[in-house]
């Protein structure tokens, strides 16, 4: 649910805004952690632009055009460019539609009185929540040039790290696509012109045969069936991820194969530390910040972690306290270097350099994947390539026997 809300800071300044939370008791506890007092809200149906179901494929804003945004505001305003003026122009360079747009629609608001971190809030699906809390800080404490500079530099590490993961990928990724098309135009040219020959014998077929067989007639007769069992596999597979069920399910998976389980570790606690080290190096509090930080991670179980951390550190405990209990999930290193920068009062900067740490264990791991999946992929093919000719040569030898 959003709520458009009135709210009071602890110096009796009134501050309208808006929330997405689940009742109004959440919208009043996370107002309460950043020191304000809700006086007044309205609950109000998100638009149809802001939802979100299983048939949206709507690409958003990617990291990239974020990047820009952040990046060019920073220099503008450092520079001395007024908000509404570095908006403006922003607006006109952006290449993103939805971004050009809310960028027009942040700048009207702003010339009307609201703050960059209160329009921010309008617009969650393009600035999350890490945006809204540490411009927030900035703002208050006059730091915004430089909360804008570790933001930027966030999310430059953000697409980095992805961009080393998608690279490694994009081999196996071929090999399989070149794979599929190749089965796939030997079963509608191939195997119907064999499949005729069998019949003209009247030889007697083994199950492998028939399978293959029956694949390939489908494809060159019903064709137009495979493009709706896809999307339909597509759909059902996106159903079930949107349950807690299916994300639990395929999250322990992930967590479970033993070079990809290294590799999800290690990206959650990369983007953990990175994020956490911009939040506390911004001024946003640790408790707040775990909070925000669940909320990013894709993982499930990461993000259950977290907020039960969240809790514990409420409570008084020390974060590094707090994740000892998830060994499973976070590396020894983790725990270990958080206690330190505890221990000396530099958590943030022992974070970023964690952060970097972690971030090159993650291009390793993402090469040792590529050259772990290579053999299995050779194997795959050459599997793929023997099941097809034994099924239809296997006829062969049976008739040549019979004679």
């Amino acid at each position: 649910m959003r709520y458009s809300y009135t709210a009071k800071s602890q110096q009796g300044v009134t501050r309208p805004g808006f929330f997405e939370a689940k009742d109004e008791q959440e919208l009043a506890s996370a107002l309460r952690q950043e020191g304000l007092f809700l006086i007044s809200f309205k609950a109000e149906e998100l638009s149809q632009k802001n939802k979100r179901s299983i048939f949206s494929f709507n690409r958003g804003v990617g990291i990239s055009d974020k990047v820009f945004f952040i990046r060019n505001l920073r220099v503008m305003t450092s520079a001395g460019v007024s908000l509404p003026r570095a908006l403006d122009t922003l607006a006109v360079q952006a290449r993103n539609k939805q971004l050009k747009k809310a960028l027009t629609e942040i700048e009207e608001k702003i010339i009307h009185g609201q703050s960059l971190s209160e329009s921010l809030r309008e617009y969650p699906d393009i600035f999350p929540e890490i945006f809204q809390n540490m411009i927030k800080v900035g703002e208050e404490s006059g730091t915004l040039e430089q909360v804008l500079n570790n933001l930027c530099q966030q999310l430059e590490k953000q697409q980095e790290l992805r961009s080393k993961i998608i690279g490694a990928m994009v081999y196996p990724l071929v090999v399989i696509s070149a794979m599929i098309g190749i089965g796939f135009l030997m079963l509608i040219i191939v195997v119907p012109q064999l499949a005729e020959t069998f019949a003209e014998l009247e030889l007697p077929l083994p199950l492998t045969t028939k399978i293959v067989i029956g694949l390939g007639v489908f494809l060159q007769t019903r064709w137009y069936l495979l493009p709706l069992i896809i999307l339909a596999l597509v759909f059902s597979l996106r159903g079930i991820l949107r349950t807690r069920a299916g994300k639990q399910f395929f999250d322990k998976i992930f967590l479970k194969i033993p070079v990809l389980s290294q590799l999800v570790k290690e990206t959650s606690a990369a983007n953990f530390t990175r994020t956490l080290g911009s939040l506390i190096g911004s001024g946003v509090p640790l408790v707040r910040s775990l909070e925000i930080i669940a909320g990013t991670l894709g993982n499930i179980y990461f993000r259950e972690s977290l907020l039960e951390a969240a809790e514990k550190v409420r409570k008084g405990a020390k974060l590094s306290d707090s994740l000892k209990p998830y060994e499973n999930l976070y590396l020894p290193i983790v725990v270990q270097m958080i206690e330190v920068g505890e221990e000396t009062g530099e958590t943030s900067q022992v974070l970023d350099q964690l952060a970097t740490f972690l971030e090159d264990e993650v291009a390793n791991t993402t090469k040792n994947l590529a050259s772990l999946i290579e053999p299995l992929l050779m194997l795959a093919v050459g599997g793929a390539v023997g099941f097809f000719a034994i099924s239809m040569i296997q006829p062969m030898y049976s008739m040549l026997e019979a004679i």
